[in-house]
């Protein structure tokens, strides 16, 4: 079955300990529902750079990385679909890319 990539974009730390609670235990639940088609969960990123024959950029450019996920789906519309059950989606974007077969 192939896999996806959710590519976790904007975001904001919680304001509170317990706001933080709240929103791990909303994402467990979507990372529950999920089942099997969870591959990995991912992590949340720190600060970025970006390498590129110019040199490195200290900033993760325009729309840095927040986090990532594996899934996997029937079709991209499936993974989609999943992503837009994620809890992330309320306060960033979620970027879906099939992982290609080496």
């Amino acid at each position: 079955m192939p896999q996806f990539i959710f590519a976790y974009h904007g975001g904001q730390k919680p304001d509170s300990p317990e706001e933080g609670a709240k929103m791990m235990a909303r994402w467990q639940a979507w990372v529950d529902d999920l089942g099997d088609a969870m591959v990995n969960p991912g992590n949340p990123v720190g600060k970025s750079k970006t390498v590129s024959a110019d040199g490195v950029a200290d900033d993760g450019g325009s729309n840095p990385l927040a986090g990532f996920s594996v899934v996997e789906a029937d079709s991209i519309d499936a993974a989609i679909n999943m992503a837009k059950a994620c809890p992330f989606i309320e306060m960033g974007s979620i970027e879906v890319a099939e992982m290609m077969e080496m």
